[in-house]
């Protein structure tokens, strides 16, 4: 079947359903509302009819003067169902009618102060609608025959099938010319199309096409226009993935059916250690055993890897694949930074054990003991404060810890502030005053007038003070002297604590900021330190962009200094 034939049968049953589902809800939807609208009209009618009924006696007269008037049928019911008065029945004819208690609209009335139904009359016999209402001598109850109504519903439908056959009509005339308008033009886009594909690239559709056809009319066009610079395009994407594959830090590299190398990326070639000019022979990489094998397998035709190989004091993971038409290639990444990550991992978690055991021991030691009879009360508190003891230490081991992990995860970033130097040192002093005179030694500050403000996060620097004067009054015996002192440096403000204590072996200096690392760890212990304060020190000064640096001399001192550079200009004095 044509285009134009499918899409004139396509829209006439279209329309031919859009007007059987109109015709049908039009025909649901008129005939509840005017059910609805005369059941109201009758429930007012009812109660205006009950205003007027006073006297029992006078009920049947004012049931015909009332049906007269409305034009409808009305029936006056006594409250034990007995029919009282009725428009259409008189005499013997009224005596006659049943009793009408058990009639639905009359139950309804009863419960729900209005009752309406929809049948057909046991003294008529054509089907009506009544509708009720409870009044103060018995029920109203005022009905009208369907027939009215279902004139109403046939006169609506052959309106709405007459403007439906006519919309059809219309329809089936717009269609033919639409489908023949769309379907022409296509007609010759698939001609065109064809003879492109034959390879007469010469060939153009017209251009005159209305809509989307038009649109596809010019997409033709174009193709047929572009076919010849998809070539030098697809050369211009061979480049690009050159490229790509050049700046990957994976290395590739790329090996054809003869045993030449014919891509090797930058990264390859560092990790081999390479430099020769593409294409060179396979002899020219490196003579390892596995990196071999692996060529091997791919020149071959087959799989291997992934596996790890040593090379150049780096470990790599090897894997080598065929190509389809001969030759392979090697993909070559560095797992030496991994591997050093995971034996930093191992250590952790070993010294992380290693410093909660000894605690953890201890409480456990004096906590079984104290479960004892017997044990003095003397023993009992110098055993609880030692299991208190151990459960601070524990506490700031964890608490460190988890400042570590938010530092190192990028959770905390610092808001640099210009602050008084002077206050914050003073501060700082004040919160270990106490701990240092208990030892012995003395504080005192040297703030120097040229670097009398720095710039850092004011939490921050209140940590890196705590830990480096904690750690200063630790190291530091009775006598001693722990100073604070800042300087302007060409960078910034340098921030130096500097104690007069048992000081630093030189080959220990450059490992005192790593976590856990003590120089005496039984004595570090003793004294409460969880061996990470210098750590976070590190990580806080990082964070803004700075460094620390740790000079000593064993039995003289140390001086452990933190540089902070200078603030930017948008940056307020606090």
């Amino acid at each position: 079947m044509k285009l134009a034939h499918r899409l004139l049968l396509y829209a006439l049953a279209i329309v031919a359903v859009l007007i059987a589902a109109v015709v049908l809800i039009i025909d649901r939807q008129l005939h509840t509302r005017v059910i609805e609208q005369t059941s109201d009209g009758l429930a007012r009618e009812a109660r205006l009819v009950a205003v007027q009924w006073a006297r029992p006696s006078a009920s049947d007269s004012l049931a015909d003067l009332a049906g007269a008037a409305l034009g409808h049928r009305v029936t006056l019911i006594a409250t034990d169902g007995t029919v009282l008065g009725d428009s259409e029945f008189d005499g013997d004819a009224l005596r006659a009618l049943d009793n009408h208690a058990d009639r639905p609209e009359i139950e309804m009335a009863r419960r729900a102060r209005i009752g309406s139904a929809l049948r057909s009359s046991v003294s008529a016999g054509d089907e009506e609608l009544y509708v009720a209402i409870p009044a103060a001598q018995g029920f109203v109850r005022v009905s009208l025959p369907t027939r009215a109504i279902e004139t109403v519903f046939e006169r609506t439908r052959r309106d709405v099938l007459l403007a439906g056959g006519t919309a059809l009509i219309l329809s089936a005339l717009v269609a033919g010319l639409f489908s023949r308008s769309v379907s022409r033009p296509i007609v010759e886009l698939r001609d065109v199309a064809r003879q492109i594909a034959d390879g007469d690239l010469s060939r153009r559709p017209a251009l005159s096409a209305p809509g989307e056809v038009g649109d596809l009319a010019t997409a033709l066009y174009r193709l047929a226009e572009q076919l010849g610079a998809r070539m030098t395009a697809l050369q211009t994407d061979r480049a690009l993935l050159a490229a790509v594959v050049g700046s990957l830090e994976e290395g590739i590299v790329a090996i054809d059916a003869g045993g030449m190398v014919v891509q090797a990326n930058d990264a390859a070639r560092r990790l081999l250690g390479i430099s020769a000019s593409l294409p060179f022979s396979v002899d020219l990489l490196p003579r390892e055993v596995s990196l071999r094998q692996a060529l091997t397998a791919a020149l071959g035709g087959r799989s291997s890897g992934p596996n790890e190989i040593t090379l150049n004091e780096r470990t790599l993971l090897l894997t080598a694949r065929p190509l389809e038409h001969g030759g392979g290639v090697l993909a070559l990444f560095d797992l030496t930074a991994i591997r050093r990550l995971e034996t930093v991992r191992r250590d952790f978690v070993a010294n992380v054990s290693h410093e909660l055991r000894t605690p953890l021991t201890v409480i456990a030691g004096f906590t079984e003991t104290l479960a004892e009879d017997g044990v003095p009360a003397e023993k009992r508190r110098e055993f609880s404060a030692m299991i208190l003891a151990s459960t601070s230490r524990m506490q700031r081991i964890v608490d460190d810890l988890l400042d570590l992990s938010r530092m190192e995860s990028g959770g905390w970033i610092p808001n640099p502030q210009l602050l008084d130097a002077e206050s914050i040192v003073l501060e700082a002093l004040n919160t270990v005053r106490s701990h240092a005179v208990a030892k012995g030694v003395t504080l005192s500050a040297e703030i120097s007038t040229r670097a009398g403000e720095l710039c850092a996060d004011r939490t921050a620097l209140r940590q890196i003070l705590s830990n480096l004067l904690e750690n200063a009054i630790r190291h530091t015996g009775p006598g001693g002297k722990v100073t604070v002192a800042t300087t302007r440096v060409e960078k910034g403000v340098e921030l130096t604590v500097t104690d007069t204590g048992t000081g630093i072996p030189a080959e220990h200096l450059p490992r005192i900021f790593e976590r856990f690392y003590r120089i005496d760890s039984g004595r570090a212990r003793e004294s409460g330190g969880t061996g990470l304060g210098l750590a976070i020190v590190r990580h806080l000064a990082e964070a803004h962009g700075g460094s620390v640096d740790a000079r000593s001399t064993p039995g003289v001192g140390t001086a452990i200094s933190v540089l902070l550079p200078a603030p930017p200009l948008a940056v307020k004095v606090i």
